[in-house]
C-alpha cells in the first residue's frame, strides 16, 4: 500500500506546484527591450526572454504567441512564436 501512495504524493505535489503547466498568451508586441531581454505586449504584460533568444526575429506590431511560466514575480518566456 505504501509503495502506491508515495508516487501519488509526488505527482500531486508536482502538479500543485505547476511544474507541468505552461501558459500560452497571444498578443501584439508593443515594445522590445534588448537590454533586459524582455518584450511587452499591447495588453501591458511583459515577458523575460530566454538567454540567447534572437531579438532580431521580432518586430514591434507583430502578433505573437508567448509560452511562459511564472517564476516568482517574473513571467519567463520559454518560446515566442510569430502568428498570422
Amino acid at each position: 500500500m505504501r509503495a502506491k501512495i508515495l508516487p501519488l504524493i509526488v505527482i500531486a505535489t508536482l502538479g500543485a506546484s505547476g511544474a507541468f503547466a505552461a501558459t500560452v498568451t497571444d498578443g501584439t508586441i508593443k515594445s522590445i527591450d534588448a537590454k533586459t531581454m524582455a518584450i511587452t505586449l499591447a495588453d501591458g504584460s511583459s515577458y523575460m526572454l530566454p538567454q540567447g533568444f534572437k531579438l532580431n526575429t521580432l518586430k514591434v506590431g507583430e502578433k505573437v504567441a508567448v509560452t511562459w511560466d511564472l517564476k516568482g514575480k517574473v513571467n519567463e518566456a520559454s518560446a515566442v512564436k510569430i502568428v498570422s
